[in-house]
């Protein structure tokens, strides 16, 4: 095989696995729209494996706009998925923080300085 060849070689399989990307990420869209009975989610999963192409860009025209909101919502509520994740599995609350570091300071094993530094990531350390 010559260079033009590899080079459309190389075209093309990146053209098919970009097309199988789409088309996952529609199946998955499919799945994530609640507002689709489930008639109608078989009916485009139906013809997603009979007519992929065609499908797959009616979809892509039709509801794109709302496969960019859901996307949007979902990754925000990923986001505080996290948020409440981090903080159900913190080492305490903001006031306990103060309280441990208080006794550290009152034992003479930290310093003023270091007491308000610690009282001061405390309160600061908000998600």
């Amino acid at each position: 095989m010559d260079l033009w060849s590899w080079i459309w070689f190389y075209f093309w399989m990146f053209a098919y696995l970009a097309y199988l990307l789409v088309l996952v990420y529609i199946v998955i869209d499919i799945f994530r729209d609640h507002s689709l009975n489930g008639w109608m989610k078989a009916l485009w999963l139906i013809l997603l494996l009979f007519l992929p192409w065609i499908t797959g860009l009616v979809y892509l025209i039709v509801r794109g706009k709302g496969m960019a909101e859901r996307s949007a919502r979902k990754q925000v509520e990923y986001q505080e998925y996290s948020r409440e994740e981090m903080r159900a599995i913190s080492f305490a609350s903001p006031t306990e923080e103060i309280a441990k570091a208080q006794a550290l300071r009152d034992q003479g094993v930290i310093s003023d300085g270091e007491f308000e530094a610690l009282k001061a990531k405390a309160l600061g350390s908000t998600f």
